[in-house]
């Protein structure tokens, strides 16, 4: 091809018609990209509830522990809603036991994701290890998780066993529970709450934003818990 076609062409492909086709073109491509992202969103959301969500409420857990009873099972036995995960922790229920206790203000915090605990309004704190300085918890304690977070109150203390916690409105139990295996320990935590309500967009609402959002939160601090006692034996 001449030099004088080659700047034709050139010059054609600059023109108005060519970049709104190349515009045309590339608006496609990322419409059709967006449509397939929110097909699959939409995909994953449909299929939640059946594929899903057993996985996230019992993650770590075993089927045994699922179906075990807990302590604290009493004090909401009807909850709508009840998630058991756990994880294993290479120390001694004892060991254990000291960093489960840093939770609340004034100790540890929240041991979650700091961009949880800014939406969630939650204390955000590195646990120090100091809770053995710190009067143990005892039935009646509050603590409030944050500026906008709940007020919990100790409800039954078992030291290097089981702790118990719940809302001051009564529709959340927090159940923690160490069991010796071996030379290790299951931590387990439980959760039985009472939906916020019958409306549909309430139970829309905690089904997919408040399950996957606790599981994020509650395996963060389990295996916050389980990483600090192993590197403190």
């Amino acid at each position: 091809m001449r030099a004088r076609d080659v700047r034709r062409a050139r010059n054609a492909s600059r023109t108005p018609r060519a970049r709104n086709a190349r515009s045309a073109r590339s608006a496609g491509v990322a419409g059709r990209v967006l449509g397939a992202g929110a097909a699959t969103a939409l995909a994953v959301a449909a299929g939640y509830p059946w594929l899903w969500r057993y996985a996230c409420l019992t993650w770590g857990a075993s089927a045994v522990e699922v179906c075990r009873a807990m302590p604290g099972d009493e004090l909401l036995p009807a909850a709508p809603l009840v998630s058991t995960r756990a994880v294993t922790v290479d120390a001694w229920p004892s060991g254990v036991w000291p960093w489960l206790v840093e939770l609340g203000p004034g100790r540890g915090g929240a041991y979650t994701y700091d961009w949880v605990a800014t939406v969630f309004g939650l204390e955000r704190r590195t646990p120090g290890g100091g809770a053995a300085a710190r009067p143990e918890l005892k039935p009646g304690d509050l603590l409030p998780l944050g500026s906008r977070g709940p007020v919990l109150e100790v409800v039954d203390v078992e030291v290097d066993h089981s702790l118990v916690l719940r809302s001051q409105d009564g529709q959340w139990v927090w159940s923690f529970e160490l069991r010796p295996r071996g030379s290790s320990t299951r931590l387990v935590s439980r959760n039985r709450i009472e939906q916020p309500g019958d409306a549909l967009a309430s139970r829309l609402f905690s089904l997919y934003v408040l399950e996957p959002a606790g599981l994020v939160m509650e395996r963060k601090m389990l295996l916050a818990i389980k990483r600090r006692a192993e590197a403190a034996r």
